[in-house]
């Protein structure tokens, strides 16, 4: 992921950091949302990059839960002391502790339609394999027990995804739904591969980003700033650049062979292409002058080549 937004928090860890230091290597498992830079200084500061696709969810998350979750950041500090204390003990970002709030709300008590129960809403097979007892009391329910067994769940998604991001998507929706997804996409950026899963489990995933922003105390008027400041730099950077309207069947990687332009390149200049023409949709398509020259001579071939390949399941 190459990060356009840049969203300071500070947050601070105790100690060396380590392979084990859940506040600062095991953060880097974040890749999909955010990227980690230390800070010299004595505090172990960290500066944290939001991805810009997060935004809009984000605002209008707070604007909908964030009264009651900040009421939450008082009365949940007694659950959020144990949830840090065992995370911490198992490798695991603290941060992790925000998916029980958009699990269960910090409900003991919580049971859905599925049969998941508790604040960590664990399924009973799953309590059942982890030595969690269903009756005659259920164990799920228990904070200490479920989040020990959480936390095993959770280390366990993460060494088979390595991405926290993927690790909350694999909670909600299955780790088999999600490993398809992987396949399919030949990526394990959640924003590249999140229109493979359900949309509840796109949004579980959105929860989780709010809710860290709102608990992390993360500005948006701020992040509004910079996404406009990386708007402009975006713009001044294709200055220079021809534009043409295309509809139809195009694909990227069959325009950038014909252009032998990098897929990459092309997919930097032109994000969302794939998505909005499969939508039926029309697209600005930008290119450089020589390979706009190259593209406009060769359109109706390339659109073929474009139709064909989807046959052949290539793209």
């Amino acid at each position: 992921m190459r990060p356009i937004l840049f969203i300071y928090c500070v947050l601070f860890c105790v100690g060396p950091i380590a392979a084990q230091d859940s506040l600062s290597l095991n953060r880097i498992g974040f890749s999909s949302l955010f990227t980690v830079q230390q800070v010299p200084n004595k505090d172990k500061s960290f500066v944290i990059e939001m991805h810009p696709k997060a935004i809009s969810f984000v605002q209008s998350y707070i604007e909908k839960e964030g009264a009651g979750l900040r009421k939450m950041k008082t009365w949940a500090k007694p659950y959020f002391n144990l949830y840090d204390e065992i995370l911490i003990a198992n490798g695991i970002p603290v941060e992790l502790k925000y998916l029980s709030v958009i699990e269960s709300h910090l409900s003991s008590q919580a049971v859905s339609w599925a049969g998941a129960a508790g604040p960590w809403q664990i399924m009973p097979a799953e309590a059942t394999r982890l030595g969690l007892k269903l009756l005659p009391n259920d164990e799920r329910m228990d904070y200490q027990k479920s989040t020990q067994a959480a936390a095993i769940i959770l280390k366990e998604l993460y060494q088979q995804f390595g991405d926290w991001l993927l690790v909350v998507a694999a909670y909600n929706g299955g780790a088999g739904r999600l490993k398809k997804a992987i396949e399919k996409k030949k990526t394990k950026d959640f924003w590249a591969l999140q229109y493979e899963l359900p949309l509840e489990t796109r949004n579980h995933v959105k929860k989780f980003i709010a809710t860290h922003a709102i608990f992390e105390g993360v500005s948006i008027a701020e992040a509004e700033k910079n996404q406009n400041a990386a708007e402009t730099k975006s713009s001044t950077e294709t200055a220079g650049m021809e534009k043409m309207m295309i509809t139809g069947r195009f694909n990227a990687k069959t325009i950038a062979i014909w252009l032998k332009m990098p897929l990459a390149y092309l997919k930097e200049l032109n994000p969302n292409m794939d998505q909005q023409l499969s939508a039926g949709k029309a697209y600005t398509l930008v290119l450089p002058a020589k390979e706009a020259k190259i593209f406009e001579a060769h359109k109706n071939q390339i659109l073929q080549a474009s139709i064909q390949s989807l046959y052949l399941d290539i793209d």
